[in-house]
């Protein structure tokens, strides 16, 4: 039997073509996205800094093999390593997400915009050292910003109505796509490599969610996004090299991206690129905890001040309702065994126990030493999960984004505290007044985890000025990381 299926090359998938020429032609004007990207920036290199304080992190970092040094390699921050780019980026994307402490985006899909920074600042460190020793002009720390909202901006909007957690899949997946696309425009990729390499990243193979799910939570989705990256970076340089692309990866039939892995839907888009994505891009401030569960959280440190001033203890609770939305239903409502970290910091009753027992919420708390409490445990027997309806529709109303929790709590005697309420949490853009000097702190506390007060006045002078900061070199602000 003959084939009757064309040989014929097509054109590129409109959604390549897309996402290249965003990035290869859109300007960004919005001083907005800018000074967010700046705020992303150090948060997410805090983060990174605050990871290093935990070997289960660390024993991934460093060159494949021991006492590799890269000559004009990129530096990855807080440490001592030069590396090529592609295992730099894995080293900072894996610090960056280690501690799930870093920005969110939440929509159909949702997802960390800054992973993208480690493939984003290893391949800029990298050309900027390399155009150095070439007598060329390096990149400035603004291109960084740049290339940041853009990423940003390519994950954000193909999460917003496009569920890959539906289908199994990781989010991961968009780090890779939006990675590959701004990275490829750093290397200096001609319009049709760019495409190449963004079609190489939706071929390539994609990760499962089994990692984030029970009952195999486990430590890989803490350098996940760390491993997308760094491919990204791979792809872009593979494609760099002039090697060919998949015009139709999504929607060629049987053996494309939609027919493979998403049930034989198209990609719906509900607005198109700009920096929409960095402007409202929620930061995780105060608590490294899953995102769904930072206003829940906010309310049972609220709880602890009470039962404090009542003279009431966890022992006197009956039962806690958590009012919420289906996302957190579905992704962090958790009863029984929690076997480690990445288990815990994906469980909201565990999120909501801690506090109410001990007024804080910190990275330490998820470790085994803190789990052995058995007074955790027996609270969270006593949380159950509801949903609202109108919680889940604010969820998703792209005007409102709300991530609201309610807490009720009643007691063995019968009597009920007030319910709490909490629908914007602090790192809201509804909040960025009261949200940003808490930012800056908390940016000023990581950066004394790991420097001298003179190393980290450095930085903080420059990463906390605007203007000082883009028109810096990436590599010399890179340097001003490096112990």
């Amino acid at each position: 039997m003959s084939s009757h299926v064309s040989n014929v090359r097509p054109a590129p998938d409109q959604v390549l073509v897309d996402i290249v020429d965003y990035v290869h032609k859109y300007k960004v004007s919005s001083k907005l996205a800018y000074e967010t990207a700046r705020n992303c920036l150090i948060d997410t290199l805090g983060c990174g800094l605050e990871a290093l304080e935990y070997p289960a992190c660390t024993k991934l970092l460093g060159p494949v093999v021991p006492g590799t040094i890269v000559p004009q390699g990129a530096k990855v921050p807080g440490t001592q390593f030069q590396l090529d780019p592609v295992l730099a980026a894995f080293n900072l994307g894996t610090m960056i997400r280690w501690l799930d402490f870093n920005d969110t985006w939440l929509a159909a899909e949702w997802g960390h915009p800054s992973d993208n920074l480690g493939g984003i600042l290893a391949t800029a460190d990298w050309l900027s050292r390399n155009a150095i020793a070439a007598g060329r002009k390096p990149l400035l720390m603004r291109d960084v910003l740049t290339a940041m909202i853009k990423a940003h901006e390519i994950q954000g909007c193909l999460a917003l109505e496009n569920s890959f957690n539906r289908v199994g899949l990781d989010h991961v997946v968009l780090v890779k796509v939006a990675s590959t696309a701004v990275v490829a425009q750093l290397l200096g990729l001609t319009r049709d490599e760019m495409i190449n390499a963004v079609s190489l990243a939706w071929v390539d193979g994609q990760s499962l969610r089994t990692y984030r799910h029970t009952p195999n939570t486990g430590s890989r989705k803490s350098w996940a996004a760390g491993d997308a990256t760094s491919r990204a970076v791979r792809l872009a340089l593979i494609a760099r090299t002039g090697e060919m692309g998949y015009p139709s990866v999504l929607t060629a039939k049987t053996w494309g991206f939609y027919d493979v892995l998403f049930k034989g839907n198209e990609f719906k888009f509900q607005r198109p690129y700009g920096s929409y994505v960095m402007e409202n891009v929620l930061f995780k401030i105060s608590f490294p905890a899953e995102f769904h569960s930072q206003t829940a959280v906010e309310c049972a440190m609220q709880i602890h001040q009470q039962l404090k001033k009542m003279g009431r203890t966890a022992d006197d609770i009956r039962r806690i309702t958590i009012r919420t939305h289906e996302a957190c239903i579905r992704i962090i409502d958790k009863k029984g065994p929690l076997a480690n970290p990445a288990d815990r910091d994906h469980c909201i009753q565990y999120m909501v126990a801690v506090p109410i027992l001990s007024g804080r919420l910190t990275a330490e708390d998820y470790e085994d030493s803190v789990a052995a409490d058995a007074r955790i445990d027996k609270l969270r027997d006593k949380i159950v999960c509801v949903e609202d309806k109108d919680f889940t529709a604010d969820y998703h109303d792209p005007k409102l984004r709300s991530i609201a929790n309610a807490l009720t709590v009643e007691f063995n005697d019968g009597k009920k505290l007030k319910e709490v309420v909490c629908e914007y949490p602090i790192g809201h853009r509804r909040r960025r007044k009261d949200g940003i000097p808490l930012l800056e702190d908390k940016f000023r506390t990581n950066l004394a985890r790991r420097f001298p007060k003179k190393q980290r006045d450095a930085i903080a002078a420059v990463s906390l000025d605007q203007r000082a900061l883009e028109a810096m070199p990436v590599h010399e602000y890179v340097n001003l990381y490096v112990i």
